[in-house]
C-alpha cells in the first residue's frame, strides 16, 4: 500500500484506536486507589467497552473472516467476557501484561531446567522461582531477601505459624533495607 493510503482510515487503525482509549484511562488511574478506579472505569471505560463491542459486531459481517484483522476480530468477541471482567473489580489489570513479564525469566531460562531431570529438583527450582517472583511483586530485592531468609531460618522455631508470617514477603515485620536496591544486604 502506498505510503499516503496508509494514513488513512482502516479497520486495524480503528480498533487499535479503541485499545489506545481504553489503556489511556487506565494510565489516568494508575495512582487511584481500587475502589475511585472501579468507578472511573465504569464511568469512563463501559462507554468506551460498549461501542467498541458494537464496532467489532459490525466489523464481523463485513471482513473475511480469515484475513488477519478477521481472526483478530474473532478472537476479541471470543474473549470479550474476559475483556469486560476488569470492569467488575478495581484490582484487576485490564490485561495480563504483567503476568507475562513474570514468566519471562521462565520462558528464557527453560534450558536451564533441562537438568531438573528428577520430580524433587523440579519442584525445587519451582519454590525457589516462585519465592524470588512473589519478593519482586512485593517490591523486595530478591537477592537480599533470600540472603535474609538464609540468615534468619537457622535461629526461628520453624513450627511457630506466627515465624513463617513473619518472614512472607509481604510480612510489615521485614526490615526496611530488603526493599533496598542494593544487591546484596549487609552481615549484620
Amino acid at each position: 500500500m502506498p505510503a499516503g493510503q496508509r494514513a488513512g482510515p482502516s479497520s486495524a487503525r480503528t480498533g487499535l484506536d479503541f485499545c489506545n482509549r481504553l489503556y489511556a484511562v487506565e494510565q489516568d488511574l494508575r495512582e487511584s486507589t481500587p475502589e475511585d478506579r472501579w468507578r472511573a472505569r465504569r464511568a469512563r471505560s463501559a462507554p468506551i467497552l460498549a461501542a467498541f463491542h458494537e464496532w467489532l459486531q459490525a466489523q464481523q459481517a463485513d471482513i473475511l473472516p480469515q484475513s488477519a484483522v478477521g481472526k483478530a476480530v474473532t478472537y476479541c468477541l471470543n474473549q470479550w467476557a474476559q475483556l469486560e471482567g476488569y470492569l467488575l473489580d478495581g484490582r484487576l489489570e485490564i490485561d495480563n501484561n504483567r503476568s507475562e513479564r513474570a514468566i519471562k525469566p521462565f520462558v528464557i531460562g527453560r534450558g536451564n531446567w533441562l537438568f531438573s531431570n528428577t520430580p524433587r529438583g523440579a519442584k525445587a527450582s519451582a519454590l525457589v522461582y516462585s519465592i524470588i517472583e512473589t519478593a519482586k511483586e512485593n517490591g523486595l530485592n530478591p537477592q537480599a531477601y533470600l540472603q535474609y531468609l538464609f540468615e534468619e531460618l537457622p535461629h526461628r522455631d520453624l513450627n511457630d505459624l506466627a515465624t513463617w508470617q513473619a518472614l512472607l514477603p509481604w510480612s510489615s515485620e521485614l526490615p526496611d533495607d530488603l526493599k533496598s536496591p542494593a544487591p546484596t544486604r549487609q552481615a549484620q
